[in-house]
């Protein structure tokens, strides 16, 4: 069987962190945002290609998002969360309305992934199945900490694999304020070490807009009283730093005006912390303020119970933010590379609750100008006892760290893969991204 099956679709219908979060980045972004206030006065970086990091935390179940309809165990393994082809006797299952026929196996998207048949069709989409971490832990906290750390089996790594990716990517120059950011309420651990990145959840929270009729910048003016307030005696020691992450704004405002980066009209965003993180990564991207990497969290994927409408809502959640996004993004799409992934999978049985539990395979989403999307890529490995992982779990056969080096390497250019993920001795995967 090859590493990688062609499915064409017939698809259906049916720092400043801290002024705002408490969240103390701002020493080591002073030291970048001072070296480059030169580039805030002027127009701002050139457009640079952008990697982003989805991370879709509390275990997404794969066979769920795309399930192998060909594999003749499913619905023996799950006579409650099968979706069946139409036509097939449901038998109280879901009918599939988005479904994929390859060369060895039928795969079923959800019918909540319907918005993005248009990407999939487009070539811009691809699902990677079978995914996952070397180490069989089930524990949600460990395998978090290891899938941003970059090593599996490790939980104490001093920094996060973005950071060291960031380190080793050649340089762009100039460097922005505005080149790492996450949209979250705090930094995560794929950016440990990483001290220009910034962390907060909207742009407006950039800004700090002082009280009417303050004069001069409003994020200078209201910094000082911003930081006594929050560190009393030590304002004066992080004050210094802060007035330097205020770079980030007055880039921002040059580029964009002080209203900020605009959505297109077209996109519907959906409501709560996804959508409107995928929002405002969109305008940061739109923004050209110089960003080359941005992460994003989504939670609650963990479906111990009632899976069926836990899912439909979060899946379709997913995929208009995904939609919406692409959609906002207009020409810039060509140069984002987004990968959305989780830190293990669900068992491949379905438990007495019409839920599932913790396992080891799973299933990536990967989105962008650069993806050879409208394809299923990896290995599929079965779902007979003799194929599971210790006979309950989807067996993982594509490490993450390969659909990560992939993506990384497409957007940032050349990097020491051995550095980035250490004790990695596999190559990114093939065929995902185009050279």
């Amino acid at each position: 069987m090859s590493s990688r099956h062609s499915r064409r679709a017939i698809l259906q219908g049916g720092g400043v962190a801290a002024l705002a979060l408490g969240t103390g980045l701002l020493p080591g972004f002073a030291q970048r945002a001072l070296a480059e206030e030169a580039v805030a006065r002027d127009a701002g970086p050139a457009r640079k290609k952008v990697f982003c990091f989805l991370f879709l935390r509390g275990a997404l179940d794969g066979l769920m998002a795309l399930q192998p309809l060909g594999d003749p165990r499913l619905q023996e393994l799950r006579p409650q969360l099968a979706l069946l082809p139409p036509g097939m006797p449901s038998k109280g299952a879901q009918s599939a309305p988005l479904v994929s026929l390859g060369d060895s196996v039928a795969f079923a998207a959800h019918p909540s992934l319907a918005p993005l048949l248009p990407l999939w069709q487009q070539g811009h989409l691809a699902f990677v199945h079978a995914v996952g971490s070397p180490d069989p832990t089930r524990s949600h906290f460990d395998a978090q900490d290891m899938l941003e750390l970059g090593t599996p089996g490790r939980t104490s790594t001093p920094e996060g694999f973005l950071t060291r990716a960031l380190t080793l990517a050649p340089a762009q120059e100039p460097r922005s304020p505005l080149e790492v950011v996450a949209l979250s309420a705090r930094a995560p651990r794929s950016l440990q070490g990483e001290k220009g990145a910034l962390a907060f959840s909207g742009v407006d929270q950039l800004r700090l807009r002082p009280q009417a009729g303050t004069g001069g910048n409003p994020g200078r003016a209201a910094s000082r009283e911003v930081f006594q307030a929050l560190y009393g005696e030590g304002a004066d020691r992080v004050s210094s730093a802060g007035q330097q992450a205020f770079a980030a704004v007055d880039l921002l405002e040059k580029k964009t005006g002080r209203n900020g980066p605009q959505t297109d009209e077209r996109a519907r965003y959906p409501g709560g912390p996804m959508g409107n993180s995928l929002k405002q990564l969109a305008q940061l991207i739109k923004a050209d303020v110089g960003l080359r990497v941005g992460c994003l969290d989504a939670g609650g994927w963990d479906t111990h119970a009632g899976e069926p409408g836990v899912l439909q809502r979060l899946l379709g959640e997913l995929a208009a933010g995904l939609s919406a996004f692409w959609l906002d993004l207009g020409e810039r799409a060509a140069d984002v590379t987004l990968v959305a992934a989780t830190e293990f999978g669900r068992t491949a049985r379905q438990n007495g609750a019409v839920g599932t539990d913790h396992c080891h395979g799973s299933v990536a989403l990967v989105l962008g100008g650069d993806v050879v999307g409208g394809e299923v890529h990896g290995l599929w490995p079965g779902l007979r006892d003799d194929q599971l992982y210790e006979q309950r779990d989807l067996a993982v056969t594509t490490d993450l760290r390969a659909v990560l080096a992939s993506a990384l390497t497409g957007a940032l250019g050349p990097i020491d893969l051995a550095r980035v993920f250490p004790g990695f001795t596999g190559a990114p995967m093939p065929g995902l991204i185009r050279a």
